[in-house]
């Protein structure tokens, strides 16, 4: 894969995030809610402060004037002050984006360690009770409300069993000083394996809610794929050969079968950081699905539009990285 085409693909995604700019931008205008207002709440404030306030925060500028600015500053990776924290919002949104991605990526493992398997099995083994068990239980991952599984597991793990803690990243009677701002790796790098094993629990819900769909859906995906894939001609050869079973699936099968679950698993975990604003909500979990949640109610325009923003750089940026990795999978895919 040459230079050339690297940057050509990424000049392709420039489009992209100027249209999903734009659209973030218009739907947070048309939002009903005065942010303003919001602020202002019950207070006794004359209408010339107020009218300060709205010139301060940039309201009284016609939308097409707020739209360019907004598109011009992030372009230089500015995206204004918070209207509800009063800080850069791009230092309020690295306080919270290790809490996402490390949810996330212990989401997109637990998936991962569990639908490739699964479907491995699901297809080696078709038509038996592991199969039609495994069938079941994807379609029960797609189907079921990701803020209901959340639920159901607080209601058993944390209230019923007391096992597992109901919200927070760690226990209040826990306390490790941050170095990278990921919680799992920060107490192993401190040496503490209590506080690692309480800030593993605390993770576990959270993250089995949020892979649980993607679980499911690459489960169906790696099957159908495997089942493909051994009825292949070369599969047959291989076995004429007479290699081992175990050599055949890992060594041929599996890693053409893996192409479309790459592709898939992409996709996915770009859906993870959209449905960690529920999970987040649910579980309580400090991190930026959360904030999104809680600045979309006070009306936080700078803040929303720069946190849907970076949700679309993420998106388009795994799907180009599904794209290369294509091209090592399978050699004969040309981007």
């Amino acid at each position: 894969m040459s230079l050339t085409k690297l940057v050509e693909r990424l000049v392709q995604l420039v489009p992209v995030l100027l249209g999903v700019s734009v659209i973030v931008f218009l739907m947070m205008a048309m939002t009903p809610g005065d942010p303003v207002q919001i602020m202002i709440g019950d207070q006794n404030v004359s209408a010339a402060q107020e009218a300060q306030l709205r010139h301060d925060l940039g309201l009284d500028r016609p939308a097409y004037e707020r739209l360019a600015l907004f598109i011009g500053h992030a372009a230089t990776g500015n995206f204004g002050e918070s209207f509800y924290y009063k800080r850069p919002v791009a230092q309020v949104i690295a306080e919270r984006l290790p809490a996402t991605i490390e949810l996330s990526v212990v989401a997109l493992l637990i998936a991962l360690m569990t639908a490739i398997p699964l479907g491995v099995l699901a297809a080696v083994k078709k038509n038996s009770v592991l199969d039609k068990l495994a069938t079941v239980g994807s379609l029960l991952g797609v189907s079921l409300p990701g803020f209901w599984f959340g639920i159901l597991l607080l209601m058993l793990f944390a209230v019923q069993l007391h096992i597992l803690p109901v919200s927070g990243r760690m226990g209040f009677a826990t306390s490790i000083k941050p170095i990278t701002g990921f919680l799992l790796i920060d107490t192993l790098l401190r040496g503490d394996p209590a506080a690692f094993l309480d800030a593993l629990k605390h993770i576990l819900l959270p993250a089995i809610t949020l892979g649980l769909p993607m679980t499911a859906v690459l489960m169906r995906v790696t099957r159908t794929s495997m089942l493909e894939v051994l009825r292949q001609d070369y599969i047959t050869f291989a076995e004429a050969k007479g290699l081992s079973r175990t050599r055949i699936l890992i060594r041929h099968a599996l890693k053409n079968a893996l192409i479309p679950t790459v592709s898939v698993a992409a996709i996915e975990t770009g859906s993870l950081l959209g449905g960690n604003m529920i999970v987040e909500t649910v579980f309580g979990w400090p991190g930026l699905g959360r904030l999104v949640v809680d600045s979309i109610f006070v009306r936080d325009y700078p803040l929303v539009q720069a946190a849907v923003l970076l949700y679309a750089v993420t998106y388009v940026l795994l799907n180009f990285v599904a794209d290369i990795l294509y091209t090592f999978l399978n050699p004969r895919v040309k981007l």
